[in-house]
Formats: C-alpha cells, structure tokens, sequence
C-alpha cells in the first residue's frame, strides 16, 4: 500500500463509533496541537439536513469575495480527502499524510491515557483545523458531526453559528424528540456568536431561543430577517430572490435543483453576510454574490451522472430529507416514469423513506450499500412490498446489479421512449458513493 493507503487503513481502524460523548480528549488533542483552532475565525453549522450543501454555498460565497478557505464536512463520497478541503478542493493525498503523521503521534499520548480511543471523526477533525492553521486560511466553515455541543467539532467555539432545518435523526443519540435533538444541536451557540437559524419547528426553536439568550447570542431567523423572496425553476437550476440581513439580492443563478436549496442558499448568504459584517441596509456586492452561488456544486444531491435514460444520485437518508427530494422531482423533473434504486442503513426510518418514495417511483430496486450498518436485504425487501406491492419491488445481490436492473425497467416499461424516464439511487450518502465509483468511471 502507498502511505496514503496505510493513512485511510489506520483511521478507518480506530473506528467511528463513540460510546462516551466527552470533548475532554478533543480538547486535551488540541491543547497539545498549539490549538490550531484559534488560529483563524469560523463559521460552525448544525442541523438535521443541508448542512454540507449549505456548506459548500459558504465557503463558494467566501471565496468569491476573495478569502482563503477551509471547508470540514463529512461524510465523503469517494476519498476522505473530500473532507477536508482548501479554497474549495479536496487536500492533496501528500497534505493528509503530513497531517496525519504531524497529529497521531499526539493522539496516541492522548489515547495511552483513556479507556476510549479517539475515533476517526476526532482525528479527522483534528488533522482539519491543523491544516487550516498551516495553510493558512482565512476562515474555515466547519460541519458537525452529529449533534452540536458533544461533537468534536465543538471546540472550534465559532463566531458564527450556523442552523439548519431540525428533524428527527440520530434519535438513539440526540433523544427521541424534536426538542431534545434542537437542545444537542444547539450547544454550537457561544457566547457572543451570531446565530443563523433556518426555518424550525416551534419544537426546534425554542431551545434555540434559550440557547441565544443564554449565551448573550444574536438571532437572525429565516422568515424575519431573510429567507427566499422569489423562487423560479432554471435551465439546470434556479434563479432566486433572496431577502438578506443587508437587503435584497436579485438575478442569484443557483445551479441546484429544489426548493430546499433556495433555503440553504437563503441561509448561506445571511451567514456569510454576518460573518463579513454586512447588515441594516449594509449589502454585499451582488456581483460577487451572484459569482459565488454560480460557482456551487453539491455531488450527490439529485445530481445528474447519466442521460437516457436519466440517472439521479440523492443523498436522502431520513423522511424530512426525502420529503424535500420528492417536492424538487415533482416540481423540476416532471418524470412520466420513474425507477428508485434504494439500499437503506438499518437504523433509519426506512419505512418512511418508502412512504415518500412510492407516489412517485414506478417500481423500486432493492439492494445493500457498503455500509455494515447497512439493513439486511430481506428486510428491506419486505417493507418495499408491505408499500409498493409485490409486482413493483424487484430484488439485487449487489449494487452494480441493481442499477442494471433499473435502467433495464425504466427502458422496457416505455416502449423505447426515453423522454421523461429515470433512475433514482437515494436512501443513503453511502448508497450514492457506492453508484458514484460506478457511475463515474
């Protein structure tokens, strides 16, 4: 193996999951680090869904205003390069093994004093804001993990807090209630940060709310001091009006598809808008804005990899998530025929993904992803027929077989008209990577 390769071997080894949600080890990691966290202002975003769009909105936002950036999201699609990257691409495999080689010697000081290693999410946060501060960059967007105040991400201590929509995810950790996952997610808020919340849930505010006045916060809630003004459907995306905390940007080409883009667009600007101190009748240029929203891309969000019949790629792996991918099929594809390719994880809400799923998919393939966690095959298969009926679920061993499967369906069931017809692969971020490596080749 090239030492990349034993670098991804021996993260990969140190497992992702965390049985005792205590920053201290993170903390103690950057302590020995220099704290290379403090070394440049950030930008920290949480929520349910969107955050890595809504991310990468940031940082292209940033970039075009001419600042050096660090972007830290997860999970990747192809290489755990994708994770952390520099003024919007991917570090190279050379800068990740230096990284890595400067930060796991500490880790292992950390690790030789705790009965719970530090995990590959801890390390890969820590080898991030070591690589931002070498860069160095002048600002760094950073997504959570999972929740917010007992995320590793959590020391960066952000200036400016980012929300996105709250749903139920992650109930094993987060808790079983809306307002019990808006508590964990809202431990991103510190003192004196400038809060960006996208539209909530009565349930989801409130601990928001209690958060910011907590911490002596400023709030700026989509729906009161921005949100999306105008929303028309474009050639390969969308042209919006957004309402920001600095006034009104019009003519904003977004080259993504639904309206829960436009809200990560809404929520992006206002961010960036606080972070760049503009606000009351204080605008951006809306050149730049306008360059910097051209500029975006989001893989594996109804990301198109093949035409004829048209291949989709959808990241959606909770209801709230599929629900919004559902309105962009409806309102932008117009399919006349539509084939869903789904391989699920096993501790999702599966059944609720299918219920979205099935006004629109004309049949469904069935199949595993690469994931351990992935659900048993035979499980799936049975909630697919319990929702779609028999006649409607086909079965795959594999995912290249399953893909085969569907395009073989959406072309047979047309009489060769493949105008309207598509494939859909959604139900997991690690479904997509799986078709990606195949489709992409």
């Amino acid at each position: 193996m090239s030492e990349y390769d034993e670098v991804d071997a021996a993260l990969l080894k140190r497992g992702f999951t965390r049985m005792d949600f205590d920053l201290r080890k993170i903390k103690d990691l950057m302590d020995v680090l220099g704290s290379p966290q403090r070394a440049y202002p950030s930008i920290h975003l949480t929520g349910t869904n969107g955050k890595t769009s809504t991310a990468r909105m940031i940082d292209a936002l940033l970039r075009a205003h001419g600042l050096h950036t660090g972007r830290y999201t997860s999970p990747h699609l192809e290489t755990i390069r994708e994770r952390i990257s520099l003024d919007g691409e991917p570090i190279s495999e050379e800068a990740l093994v230096a990284t890595y080689n400067e930060v796991e010697p500490l880790a292992e000081l950390i690790d030789s004093r705790v009965s719970e290693p530090l995990t590959y999410f801890d390390l890969t946060t820590a080898m991030a804001y070591a690589q931002f501060a070498d860069a160095p960059v002048d600002v760094a967007v950073i997504e959570v993990g999972m929740g917010g105040e007992d995320d590793a991400t959590n020391v960066i201590e952000a200036g400016v807090a980012v929300i996105t929509p709250i749903g139920l995810d992650h109930t094993e950790w987060l808790g079983d209630t809306i307002e019990d996952i808006a508590w964990a997610k809202a431990g991103i808020i510190h003192k004196g940060a400038t809060v960006i919340s996208a539209l909530q849930t009565e349930e989801a505010m409130r601990p928001l709310l209690e958060r910011t006045v907590e911490m002596g916060a400023t709030l700026a809630r989509e729906g009161g001091e921005f949100g999306v003004v105008q929303r028309d459907i474009a050639v390969a995306g969308q042209l919006l009006t957004l309402q920001g905390l600095g006034g009104v940007y019009d003519e904003i080409f977004l080259p993504l598809h639904g309206a829960h883009q436009a809200q990560n667009a809404a929520v992006a600007l206002a961010a960036v808008e606080a972070f760049l101190g503009a606000g009351k009748d204080k605008q951006l240029e809306i050149e730049i804005v306008r360059e910097g929203f051209a500029q975006v891309d989001s893989p594996g969000r109804l990301e198109r990899v093949r035409s004829a019949p048209a291949i989709l790629l959808d990241g959606a792996h909770n209801p709230h998530g599929m629900a919004a991918t559902v309105a962009a099929l409806e309102e932008e594809f117009n399919f006349r025929h539509l084939v869903a390719v789904v391989a699920a994880l096993g501790d999702k809400d599966v059944s609720g993904l299918l219920d979205l799923l099935e006004p629109i998919a004309a049949r469904i393939v069935v199949t595993r992803n690469s994931s351990p966690r992935s659900m048993p095959l035979e499980e799936l298969a049975q909630l697919a027929t319990t929702i779609f009926g028999e006649d409607r679920v086909t079965v795959a061993q594999t995912m290249p077989d399953a893909i085969e499967e569907a395009v073989v369906l959406a072309e047979s069931d047309t009489d060769g008209e493949l105008s309207g017809v598509g494939v859909l692969i959604t139900g997991s971020i690690v479904t997509v990577a799986d078709a990606r490596k195949l489709l992409k080749k």
